[in-house]
């Protein structure tokens, strides 16, 4: 898609395939293993009480949730 070998500027080629540039540049950052360790358990949580919804984070996971991620 974007070739940085090539003659024409990184800008330019972004402009001619209406790419931001910033997507072009971006790098992303690796995720910490507290931070999957966490999604994974906020994914068992919704998995297990899919009713609950927003509610299970902010009522009746977040003290379990931290405790359960420290160990």
């Amino acid at each position: 898609m974007i070739d940085r070998q090539q003659e024409l500027p990184v800008t330019h080629q972004a402009k001619l395939l209406n790419v931001s540039r910033g997507s072009v540049y971006y790098l992303p950052k690796p995720v910490s293993e507290a931070d999957l360790a966490l999604m994974r358990r906020i994914d068992e949580l919704h998995l297990k009480h899919p009713f609950m919804g927003a509610r299970i984070g902010a009522c009746q996971g977040s003290c379990r949730l931290i405790h359960a991620a420290n160990c």
